[in-house]
């Protein structure tokens, strides 16, 4: 029973990364950009968050800071797919291996890496925190209650909102979007802006809040996890909650089993959360859901003079 409580209690940190990264890719996306760069903004997220942790101590800031440094950095992406027309696969993947490199450069010559650095007390929401068993998932760091609340605003912007149907619009047919006057371009650029924000900060919760310290490449693969539960999630962002706890729960089990005197074999279990993403995908190809809810014109370039 302790072991179950224990698991319980840490699901919500491990899950918060891949849910604020899945989020941060289906603003994108639904604006009809195809973003493939989710391991690479969480990284520039990281970093940044850990030096302005390191410099100043305010975790607060040091989130602002990854969220910021993120979506500076994303202009670079949106210069290439939205200017340029380059192929958004291709220019998703060269901003992958151009933070990757960047990060770990920056991080070793700045003398950041593997310095630990002071993180959130955890909150409790009274009672419920007081509940036996799953008392321990209202004792959480408090970035864990503050996702389920940008969620809740994404949501509402997303579905509520005559900005955020516009942006919809733009991701289900820029010709039509643009003939009734609203600016393709513009809209785009600002989903990139505020999905790599929201990728900035599942970095800079994981290298501030969660691991407090950084280590080069440390998110290992789950900016990639973030990309197939979005497909999964079918391009809705309750859903990509829902996956994100259930990958989340696959983490948090890995130490829990180790703590436990679980013996199994250490590669086997770090490859758990990729053999699931796998059977995920194979799911989701032979239920023929993948496109159910896929913006009409993902992944597709708009060049206003080629509209017909």
């Amino acid at each position: 029973m302790d072991l179950v409580t224990y698991w319980l209690g840490s699901v919500p940190e491990f899950a918060v990364p891949f849910a604020l990264a899945a989020l941060g890719l289906i603003i994108i996306e639904r604006a009809g950009v195809l973003a493939l760069g989710a391991e690479g903004m969480m990284l520039v997220g990281a970093l940044a968050g850990i030096g302005m942790q390191l410099a100043l101590g305010l975790p607060g800031l040091s989130m602002l800071a990854a969220m910021a440094a993120a979506s500076a950095v994303s202009l670079l992406f949106a210069l290439m797919v939205l200017l340029l027309r380059i192929n958004q696969v291709i220019a998703g993947l060269a901003l992958v291996f151009f933070c990757q490199g960047l990060t770990g450069l920056l991080g070793t010559l700045l003398g950041w890496t593997n310095r630990p650095v002071s993180g959130l007390q955890a909150a409790e929401l009274w009672p419920l925190s007081e509940l036996p068993v799953v008392g321990g998932l209202f004792r959480q760091n408090p970035m864990v209650f503050l996702t389920v609340l940008i969620f809740v605003a994404v949501v509402w912007f997303l579905n509520r909102t005559r900005t955020g149907l516009k942006l919809r619009a733009v991701g289900e047919n820029p010709q039509a979007a643009d003939a009734a006057g609203l600016p393709v371009l513009r809209y785009r650029l600002a989903a990139i802006l505020a999905g790599s924000a929201l990728m900035g900060l599942a970095g800079g919760f994981i290298a501030v809040l969660s691991t407090k310290m950084w280590i080069a490449d440390m998110t290992g693969g789950r900016g990639w996890i973030a990309i197939a539960l979005v497909i999964f999630a079918r391009w809705s962002p309750w859903r990509a909650f829902a996956g994100a706890l259930l990958f989340g729960s696959i983490e948090a089990l890995i130490p829990q089993l180790a703590a436990a005197g679980v013996q199994l074999p250490q590669y086997f279990m770090l490859m758990t959360p990729y053999a699931v993403t796998l059977a995920v995908m194979v799911w989701v190809a032979a239920s023929k859901r993948a496109g159910a809810s896929q913006p009409g014109a993902l992944g597709e370039p708009y060049v206003r003079e080629e509209r017909r």
